[in-house]
């Protein structure tokens, strides 16, 4: 049977509008690598809420997958690949010391776009990385703590001594200063991100010690549990933790990677993603604007003066009235950092992004 030309070539037409439409069909392939597990209620956790929001967002135009708990390291290198012979489209590893191991396999599969958290390294055209700006509620509990401490002793739990945690210490530690120069900072490395026998651990010592207020950066919420039952005061990390130190919680830093992951994924899916980095913190923008990745939670336990203190502090740090880390600064030993003493009016971002020294007020020396 012979065919005309017209439908002939409606035919290819038609074939080729359905081979088009199949191919857009195919749901986008998401992974995630996460260090700690994700009933972790920290870290982990909040990370995993973004996937589902992904899920939420695009409904069957996608399909996500993760590994939980794996370790930084060569360990990191294979579940990495694994994830990216899979055939994923787009991976998140979520953690600081998954970036080489992230660079290193993004190099040997050129069509996955990969994103890095908390890093800074892109080597290659398909790595982008992001982070949120949690110093700046670091220094909105640095006000709590220096009007609500009765011992002036500060309980600080530090997960690894990475610039992100470090430039935590400083904000919290220049603003408690700045309201109460009598209270003193103790640190206790727990060298790990999830460990909730050691963050309980560590909790206990440093109330033993008189300090009356801990602060956490580490992913469970033992820290807030220990601070409950032995009558202190504690913030929150990671996410909302009010509920296991009803009496104990202040305020807690929650991360908020939803929105940012769900852009990203479209951006796959429309195909607009390109390489960068993304830096949000209260806001998008640093001047008012969107939600960023940083929101504080669940004020309590504190007199409302101070709470509309904290807030109007809050406020001041999203619309970019205020800087964090504004200048003059001096460092442990009591010289002017170099961006003030270049005439900066605060820290620049590449000093903040790879921070190795405490500023004055904190004691001890950073582990190497």
């Amino acid at each position: 049977m012979k065919l005309s030309k017209t439908f002939a070539t409606g035919l290819v037409a038609a074939a080729l509008t359905a081979g088009a439409f199949s191919a857009q069909a195919e749901p986008v392939k998401v992974g995630f690598i996460y260090v700690g597990p994700i009933g972790d209620l920290g870290w982990t956790y909040r990370h995993d809420q973004g996937r589902l929001a992904i899920e939420e967002a695009l409904g069957d135009g996608v399909v996500t997958t993760y590994k939980e708990n794996v370790e930084e390291g060569a360990a990191a290198v294979d579940a990495i690949t694994d994830m990216a012979e899979a055939g994923q489209d787009i991976i998140f590893t979520t953690s600081f010391g998954y970036m080489d191991p992230t660079n290193q396999v993004a190099a040997n599969y050129p069509n996955v776009k990969f994103e890095h958290a908390t890093g800074f390294k892109r080597e290659t055209d398909n790595v982008s990385t992001f982070s949120a700006r949690f110093y700046e509620g670091r220094v909105v509990q640095g006000l709590i703590a220096a009007k609500m401490t009765k011992t002036n002793k500060i309980g600080y739990i530090g997960s690894f001594p990475i610039p992100e945690v470090i430039r935590g210490i400083n904000a919290f530690t220049t603003e408690l200063k700045k309201h109460n120069p009598d209270a003193e900072v103790e640190i206790i490395w727990a060298f790990s991100w999830f460990d909730p026998a050691k963050e309980a651990a560590a909790a206990q010592t440093l109330i033993d010690n008189g300090a009356d207020i801990i602060v956490q950066h580490t992913d469970s919420p033992a820290a807030m549990q220990v601070a409950e039952a032995r009558g202190v005061k504690a913030f929150g990390q990671a996410s909302d933790m009010s509920r296991f130190g009803p009496n104990a919680h202040l305020v807690s830093i929650v991360d908020n990677w939803d929105t940012y992951y769900v852009d990203r994924v479209k951006a796959v899916v429309d195909g607009t993603w390109s390489s960068g980095d993304t830096w949000w913190g209260l806001t998008k923008d640093g001047m008012g604007g969107e939600q960023g990745m940083v929101q504080l939670a669940s004020y309590g336990n504190m007199p409302d003066d101070l709470m509309a203190e904290a807030k109007a502090l809050e406020a001041s740090l999203a619309s970019g009235e205020r800087h964090a880390l504004p200048c003059p600064i001096n460092n442990q030993a009591g010289e002017l950092v170099k961006d003030c003493a270049d005439g900066a009016a605060h820290l620049s971002d590449l000093t903040l992004v790879t921070m190795n020294f405490y500023v004055e007020g904190v004691t001890g020396n950073i582990p190497q």
